[in-house]
């Protein structure tokens, strides 16, 4: 693995960055104490920036001094973290009760700030490298609201790319695809509303947690007999809420789930059957189903040209053995997929597994490996200098 020498010599310094952001995580369009950490290291250095998108991300940017090249190449960090505690006993674990960097948003945010140290020091390239710290990942939307608040009308921006840390690989390894990436994210709410009574006479009241159990084993016939077998589909119950007694028939009860789709028209299907059921059953059984469906993110599609390219970039980097190229798409949600609705590009997987980094993302003895920090670099140093050399 050919690791620039002078990004190696940064491994100390970017693990003490990674490390501070990991102690004082905040959670989604909160994350003022990380924002202002960001621009601390960006005056340090003299790089321009403007910030204000999306309540607290930012966007850096570098003009290369190899010619008055109008081209130019978008990188981007996720930097929120989940509300969520966390269980490490480590001396830079989490000083925010109930909040955790546990999905590696710290490690993405360093390696893009040595990213714009090292391309700060070495501008030898000809165009400009935009760095686009972004809010608000996990559910806030934040991509969309940095589009929004006018990402990129200020910025003419040509290509964007990003890097997700991926436990399932090992450390230094590459995945990507040259198509759908991670899934498109709806959510919903159902109340049944049935008729409360004793719970010795059932025969007076209308159950809504038996319509509710009924609803929600119908539901798992959606992807396994409503969806075609070769499509990518998920429907998950994840929440139940009703009852207050064991002699207490309730009025209502409340479900909510998920929905995780790649093509739209199966989006639409499975939409259309949540609500088909829900109020079918509730129906049958003199009650009522009220039912709200949120889309959420789009699926993260990449684009195949820009997907070869950085696949290519990795390849040089790590060697063809290590880069995956037809890896399997993921049924997490990811709102980079904004970004490439708007703009050519692709969202690639870094592997951080070894014997001391083995734990998922969202879990709480997860810890981003900063082994990665020089490799994550090295990809986005190589990826700007072959992009303008193209």
């Amino acid at each position: 693995m050919a690791i620039l020498n002078s990004i190696n010599q940064m491994l100390n310094e970017m693990t003490k960055w990674r490390k501070d952001l990991h102690k004082n995580p905040e959670i989604g369009l909160k994350e003022k104490e990380t924002s202002q950490y960001i621009q601390t290291k960006l005056k340090t250095w003299q790089i321009e920036y403007k910030s204000g998108y999306a309540n607290t991300g930012l966007v850096a940017w570098i003009k290369g001094n190899k010619g008055n090249s109008k081209k130019s190449i978008g990188l981007r960090a996720d930097m929120d973290a989940l509300p969520m505690p966390e269980h490490n006993n480590f001396e830079h674990k989490s000083s925010n009760e109930g909040m955790m960097h546990a999905c590696g948003h710290d490690g993405h945010t360093t390696m893009l700030l040595g990213a714009a140290k090292y391309l700060k020091e070495n501008p030898n390239f000809d165009g400009t490298v935009f760095f686009i710290f972004q809010p608000g990942e996990e559910g806030w939307g934040g991509g969309k609201m940095m589009m929004d608040d006018g990402l990129f009308k200020d910025f003419e921006i040509d290509e964007v790319y990003a890097l997700h840390n991926w436990p399932e690989l090992p450390l230094g390894e590459f995945g990507v695809t040259d198509g759908p990436m991670m899934a498109a994210v709806d959510e919903f709410d159902i109340i049944v509303e049935g008729k409360g009574g004793h719970a010795a006479l059932p025969n007076l009241a209308v159950d809504p947690i038996v319509i509710a159990s009924q609803i929600v084993l119908s539901m798992q016939t959606i992807v396994s007999r409503f969806i075609d077998p070769v499509d990518k589909a998920l429907v998950s119950i994840t929440k139940i809420h009703g009852g207050t007694a064991y002699n207490v028939i309730d009025d209502k009860v409340s479900l909510n789930g998920t929905v995780r789709t790649f093509k739209n028209e199966t989006r639409v299907d499975i939409e259309k059957k949540i609500k088909e059921i829900a109020s079918g059953i509730a129906l049958a059984n003199n009650a009522k189903a009220h039912i709200q469906y949120y889309n959420k993110y789009p699926p993260t599609i990449n684009h195949k040209e820009k997907s070869i390219f950085a696949s290519d970039v990795a390849k040089d980097l790590v060697g063809k053995d290590k880069v995956f190229t037809n890896i399997n798409p993921s049924m997490g949600g990811e709102d980079f997929s904004y970004m490439l609705n708007e703009k050519p590009g692709s969202y690639l997987y870094i592997g951080q597994k070894d014997e001391n980094h083995y734990a998922g993302l969202h879990t709480s003895k997860y810890d981003f490996n900063d082994n990665l920090l020089p490799i994550g670099v090295n990809f986005w140093v190589e990826l700007v200098n072959k992009y303008f050399s193209k």
